[in-house]
């Protein structure tokens, strides 16, 4: 399968079953501790992107309550479409993350949930290294990542019609990628899914 077409596999399997993945109305969950760590390391009406940010629900819409300026990216088009209805405030654009070309410096902080493990591995450490350029001095990266190696697909996602496909890298790695791109790490957290699991990383880029 070329990149492309694992591309498609994802944006076809968001759009298939956005709402089954998660309701307009769905509480902030198991995200709730981060974002509110999250909003705690932030200045006032920061400027942070949410890369891979679905609906919009929890986390563009808890940032956006909180006074702070949000830009959204994700590859489907329907997952677009309800965050532009259910976060008014945000800015939200489909397009493909590891293609992405923002100007230096121009985020607090960039959230990337659940999203890197649907990119392909090749582009994963290109684009870590762009959301530390992104980044301002002192701004933060907050992002789960694999915590053990694994590329494939799931047939019947979330018993839907659509397959998914993830690609994924083992913790350690990620750390020695986070560091490459000049990023410092501040703590690493496990995140129990069924019988595995991700791996939760707050990284920091330090005043240069």
């Amino acid at each position: 399968m070329g990149s492309n077409d694992e591309r498609d596999l994802v944006r076809r399997g968001y759009d298939a079953l956005s709402y089954h993945y998660r309701s307009d109305d769905a509480d902030d969950g198991q995200y709730a501790p981060w974002l509110a760590g999250l909003h705690r390391r932030l200045p006032a009406s920061a400027a942070v992107l949410d890369l891979g940010c679905g609906c919009g629900v929890p986390v563009a819409r808890f940032l956006a309550n909180a006074g702070h300026h949000v830009t959204g990216v994700d590859i489907s088009d329907v997952q677009i479409e309800r965050a532009r209805r259910l976060v008014p405030t945000g800015t939200f654009f489909r397009d493909d993350a590891t293609q992405l070309d923002l100007p230096p410096g121009s985020f607090d902080a960039v959230v990337c949930l659940y999203a890197l493990i649907h990119m392909p591995l090749a582009d994963q450490p290109r684009l870590l290294n762009s959301i530390a350029t992104w980044l301002r001095p002192g701004g933060w990266l907050l992002t789960t990542v694999g915590n053990s190696a694994w590329t494939g697909t799931e047939d019947n996602w979330l018993d839907g019609s659509a397959t998914m496909w993830w690609s994924h890298a083992d913790a350690p790695t990620y750390r020695s990628w986070l560091q490459e791109a000049g990023l410092t790490i501040t703590a690493e957290d496990f995140i129990p899914e069924g019988a595995s699991g991700h791996a939760l990383f707050w990284a920091q880029r330090l005043q240069s």
